[in-house]
């Protein structure tokens, strides 16, 4: 795996697309914590990890693709990053392909074989008028 902070990131998206369930969890840290994007949890075991992404990869035509004009990486220092930005998931509900935009930021180490110590997502809210 490339261990850059944009190399974690597309190995994530990878997992998640070729429903690589073993794959997505070896990339979190046994700390790590995951606000996710869909549940009301915050998940910081991996047991909980393994609940999450098991009942994720379940969905049918599930997929998620990265807006990669809208991604920032930031150093924060020696082997730490920031990855901020947006991406698109779908997957079927109640037999309709469904897209839900959503919000990223993610803590990687890059020094580290689990590289991802903090993941927040959140479905993008409808703009006030």
């Amino acid at each position: 795996m490339d261990m850059t902070p944009e190399g974690i990131l597309t190995a994530w998206i990878e997992g998640i697309n070729s429903g690589d369930v073993e794959g997505v969890l070896a990339l979190y840290a046994p700390h790590a914590v995951l606000i996710p994007t869909f549940s009301n949890k915050i998940i910081n075991t991996p047991a909980l990890l393994r609940e999450y992404f098991e009942k994720l990869a379940s969905r049918e035509q599930l997929s998620v693709s990265l807006h990669s004009r809208k991604t920032v990486v930031q150093e924060l220092g020696g082997t730490l990053f920031s990855v901020s930005g947006l991406y698109c998931w779908k997957f079927i509900v109640d037999e309709e392909l469904l897209s839900f935009e959503a919000r990223f930021s993610y803590v990687f180490d890059t020094a580290s074989s689990a590289p991802v110590l903090h993941h927040h997502s959140s479905q993008i809210p409808r703009m006030l008028s």
